[in-house]
């Protein structure tokens, strides 16, 4: 076979699609197509049923009814309660003090720019579900999710204060339940502080239940070129960063019920330390429980197309007129690595850059910096390409002059094709004869391309991860750096200064070839129409360098011979 530049770069196109697609894979949900896909649960002792109150709440016309719940419930008139900071508005209802939605005042949705993100919602007439939820169980009547409680009066508006309480009270089954929402400025964490009271004449033992309830759907917007992982996530010392799935959860309930076991599962172990989270592109809701105190990580279906992450936590025994008190932090806002950092340890990770987070970190870290200076992510993006171009200049360099000198001998080439164009086995060996009579290392144009995709990969993750970019105008037309371009003048762009790079390479010999590297623009650009605009500004920058950059390098470093030819 005969070996020359373009059969790599095509090798190399090729697998960097392929990694590509492994990425996407992985970032939805699905399983590595290099490796065998995680374990995804580890069974806990079988659970009963009535460990955990089934039901979650549903938005009904005129009341808020609990299926499955008790009929005390169901008659109690709940009040949905606003609580707005600087940073979110958040609705809170007594009836199982839920936080029901979340609607956060910096970010614009990602679909209508008029109307701000919201992350916990309940809608009946789309069938979203996001909530957080808590309660007790460990005897029949404690109060939960379920039960009704009072709020107590106090301001509902942050206003000129740094911090807006909202407490709220309910007593059943001789405890009581005291939750304590502490809303701050400039935070997106929430302190969530239950005050546990045995009220009655006999101790208690209960157990306090932290859990997110999520429809498993991706956010509206989400596409296929853009798109990002959606589900369960968590973290502990012990076992690190998981990710699960939606449809494992579906699976497993599946198979709970035609076993009669319940669908409750452990994961991965118990522990003492670490969060639990729905994530999704850009954003995350993360539950970070009382630290070194011990509890049970688990997931469930609740019910049709809704699915909870949890923990459990024991609280000891209660004698009668003790309390105990259990504080938990809910954070619920944009993946910024460095509001994450401050958390919990860990939390950073939901920031997902794939297998090249090693690379990526950096990377942003780097890209954060220039951004401080200049203030805008569209430049920012410009000036890092520029300083990656330097950095691998002598790469490029080392690649050109093994280019020009597979140029110099293309005649010679074309000749030994002519010769044994009926005999490929004699036409490879004379081929490799003159590449070592000339001292060409046939892969020398392609080892530098191989060394820099990393880079260009884990660069990739970057802009499409970073919830900072998200929004970021550039220039004119292009006002968020996360979206396509609206006029698609950048993948256009792309394609011109392709165009321009495959004309200024050698010519492939073989004339499909080269048709095919003239068509390879075309493609890749249609693509970009789909790919955010700070992706595809990228690239044509990129390109518009390696224009000026081989110019550069065709006169001060290609051999002598090539320089005069």
């Amino acid at each position: 076979m005969d070996i020359n530049k373009r059969t790599i770069l095509w090798i190399v196109f090729a697998v960097s699609l392929v990694v590509l697609w492994n990425n996407w894979m992985v970032s939805t949900g699905k399983p590595s197509m290099f490796a065998p896909a995680p374990a995804q649960t580890a069974k806990a002792p079988e659970a009963k049923k009535s460990d955990l109150p089934a039901a979650t709440a549903t938005a009904a016309a005129g009341a808020s009814a609990l299926p499955g719940a008790p009929a005390a419930a169901e008659a109690f008139k709940s009040e949905r309660i606003t609580v707005t900071t600087d940073l979110f508005r958040v609705d809170v209802d007594t009836l199982g003090g839920t936080i029901k939605r979340l609607e956060l005042l910096k970010f614009k949705d990602g679909v209508d720019a008029t109307k701000n993100e919201v992350l916990f919602d309940v809608d009946a007439g789309t069938g979203k579900t996001y909530l957080a939820q808590s309660g007790l169980i460990g005897a029949a009547g404690l109060p939960n999710h379920q039960t009704g409680f009072v709020a107590k009066p106090g301001p509902r508006m942050l206003g000129d204060a740094n911090q807006v309480q909202l407490v709220l009270e309910a007593e059943s089954a001789g405890v009581k339940l005291t939750k304590t929402y502490t809303f701050k400025r400039g935070d997106y964490t929430i302190d969530v502080r239950h005050d546990v009271t045995n009220v009655g004449a006999a101790p208690v033992k209960p157990e306090l239940y932290l859990q997110l309830v999520h429809d498993g759907n991706k956010p509206a917007g989400d596409s296929y070129f853009n798109s990002s992982y959606t589900g369960p996530t968590l973290y502990t010392a012990e076992d690190h960063y998981k990710k699960l799935k939606f449809e494992t959860l579906e699976k497993e309930a599946v198979e709970a019920a035609k076993t009669g076991k319940d669908a409750v599962q452990d994961h991965p172990t118990k522990a003492d330390n670490g969060w639990f989270a729905i994530s999704q592109h850009f954003f995350v809701s993360a539950f970070v429980p009382q630290d070194k105190l011990a509890r049970t990580i688990f997931t469930k279906k609740v019910t049709t197309n809704q699915y909870a992450i949890g923990t459990i936590q024991q609280l000891g025994t209660l004698a009668p007129g003790a309390t105990v008190t259990n504080e938990a932090k809910l954070y619920s806002g944009p993946q910024e690595s460095k509001l994450l950092e401050k958390v919990s340890p860990g939390l950073e990770l939901v920031k997902d850059y794939g297998f090249l987070t090693i690379i990526a970190k950096p990377i942003f870290w780097v890209m954060d910096q220039i951004h401080q200076v200049l203030g805008n992510w569209g430049w920012t993006i410009i000036a890092f390409t520029i300083l990656i171009k330097l950095a691998f200049f002598p790469l490029s360099a080392a690649g050109y002059r093994s280019m020009a000198k597979v140029k110099l001998v293309t005649p010679k080439m074309q000749a030994i094709r002519e010769r044994y164009k009926g005999d490929p086995a004699k036409m490879n060996q004379a081929t490799m004869e003159l590449y070592k009579t000339e001292k060409i290392n046939p892969l020398g144009g392609c080892l530098p391309i191989l060394v820099q995709m990393p880079v260009f990969i884990a660069l990739y993750w970057v802009l499409q991860a970073s919830v900072e970019i998200r929004g970021a105008p550039w220039v004119g037309w292009i006002t968020n750096l996360a979206a396509p371009d609206p006029w698609y003048i950048l993948p256009v762009l792309y394609a011109i200064s392709m165009y321009i790079t495959t004309k200024l390479n050698p010519a492939p010999a073989d004339p499909m070839q080269a048709k095919m590297m003239l068509f390879m623009p075309l493609a890749f650009s249609v693509m970009f129409f789909f790919f955010p605009s700070g992706l595809v500004l990228y690239w044509v920058v990129n390109n518009v360098l390696s224009i000026g950059q081989q110019y550069v390098i065709s006169k001060k470093f290609a051999p002598p011979a090539a320089a005069n030819s």
